[in-house]
Formats: structure tokens, sequence, C-alpha cells
């Protein structure tokens, strides 16, 4: 780990953050399309997305103080919004949708959890 994130973070980040990086990358880009318009992937979806996205493409000793700072900010999110223990569980869509765009599927299965 470097200085800028704890094994404690690391960790915690990859608990919470359960879309692989394929299905957070397909969810971004299917959220960002509408009628009129598709943004291209690099800037597809939501702004916190991306950045978990690029995250999770890193090796940990590549990771910056302003990474650790969005695992962070993404930590709080999901814990704030979910139980401790993080099971499965069945929200209103908006609710899903806004936690889907940092990376983390309130019912997906915590067996299925990967990076």
């Amino acid at each position: 780990m470097t200085s800028a994130v704890t094994e404690e973070t690391w960790n915690e980040f990859h608990s919470v953050v359960n879309m692989t990086s394929r299905e957070l990358g397909d969810w971004l880009r299917t959220q960002a399309a509408d009628e009129n318009t598709e943004q291209p992937p690099p800037h597809a979806g939501h702004e916190t997305g991306r950045r978990v996205l690029a995250i999770l493409a890193k090796r940990p000793g590549d990771l910056t103080e302003a990474d650790a700072e969005v695992m962070q900010e993404v930590i709080d999110t999901v814990r704030a919004q979910r139980k401790p223990e993080l099971e499965p569980e069945a929200g209103d869509g908006p609710w899903r949708h806004a936690l889907m765009d940092i990376g983390h599927d309130p019912l997906k299965p915590p067996s299925e959890s990967t990076t």
C-alpha cells in the first residue's frame, strides 16, 4: 500500500464497490445515453463513477491522495445508505441507481463482489 491509501481503506473500498470494472463501465455508458446523444466512454456517466472506474484499474502502489479521497467518499456514501452487513436489499430505482453510479449494486450478493 502507499501512504495515500491504507490497507484498511483499500479493503473496505473493495468491499463496498461490488460491481466489476466492466459492470460499472457498462452501467455508466448506459446511464449517459439518451435518445439524443451518447457521450464517449471517457466522459460517460457520473463523475465519481468514472473516478471509481479509474481506481479499479490501478494497482495499490499507483494510488494518489485524490484517489484516497474518492475511495473514502464512496465508502462513506455506501455505508450511510446501507446497513452495515451489506446484505442484498431492494429499494426504489433512483436510490439503487445512485449507488450503482459509484460502483455499488445493493441487489448484488456479497459473494459475487469482484473488481
